[in-house]
């Protein structure tokens, strides 16, 4: 039986790719850079996702990875890297800004609202994720939100998963009249990344559920459950 879900939010409850685009597109605006295409945006796009994987594996900072993801992306494209820094101030802010559900997000997580703890846990930035939670209102209907930055640690790190567990089992005692805590195998994670979520989960020993809207094949590692609606997560609770 399911007591706690873990979230993660974007690319699994919002729709980051959207986010990414009106963010990056407003800062060309901003800096005076022209046009972002979406080619452009296209080509930042896989980039920013392989320095987030680097990050996953240890390989550099949560600093370093912010600005050089921009720093790479204006070198290809001709723009004065020395810019990044300042760029992604302002892309911080910007990314905020935009809060878009994926399909039958909120009604999902409305739907487990009081039945099951529900937790946001996300390696994104501290100013965007708390912009976003707070103008989609999940800030208000999530029980807890665990943000990499103050947590101290990244998924898939056991160690951002121990600060999660203890607040789950505190609040669980505190509020149940059993005053018993919730064991890993009865949380589950929610998300779209195999590196980060799913590979999380297993280092945590929880049960994974990968959220694969576009069908990749072969996934690695294997989640105990994949689905392409997140309504699917009510069958998965109950």
């Amino acid at each position: 039986m399911i007591k706690a879900v873990l979230w993660d939010i974007d690319g699994t409850l919002l729709d980051f790719l959207l986010s990414e685009k009106v963010a990056i597109s407003a800062c060309f605006q901003k800096f005076g850079l022209g046009q972002c295409t979406d080619s452009m945006i296209k080509q930042y796009s896989a980039i920013n996702v392989g320095f987030w994987k680097k990050l996953e594996r240890g390989e550099m900072t949560k600093a370093e990875i912010l600005v050089g993801r921009f720093a790479e992306f204006f070198s290809q494209i001709g723009i004065d890297p020395s810019i990044a820094p300042a760029f992604n101030a302002e892309y911080q802010i910007r990314l905020g800004d935009t809060a878009c559900f994926q399909k039958n997000a909120f009604e999902t997580v409305k739907a487990l609202q009081g039945k099951v703890m529900q937790c946001a846990v996300t390696n994104g930035t501290r100013i965007a994720q708390e912009r976003k939670l707070a103008l989609c209102g999940l800030d208000k209907i999530l029980d807890q939100v665990f943000i990499s930055e103050i947590v101290g640690f990244e998924k898939p790190n056991p160690c951002f998963f121990d600060q999660v567990f203890k607040w789950i089992n505190s609040a669980a005692i505190n509020t149940s009249s059993k005053k018993s805590s919730i064991k890993p195998s009865q949380m589950l994670i929610v998300g779209d990344s195999l590196t980060s979520d799913i590979l999380g989960g297993v280092n945590a020993g929880i049960k994974t559920c990968w959220f694969n809207p576009t069908g990749v094949k072969n996934p690695q590692p294997v989640p105990d459950y994949e689905i392409s609606d997140l309504s699917q997560v009510l069958d998965i609770v109950n």
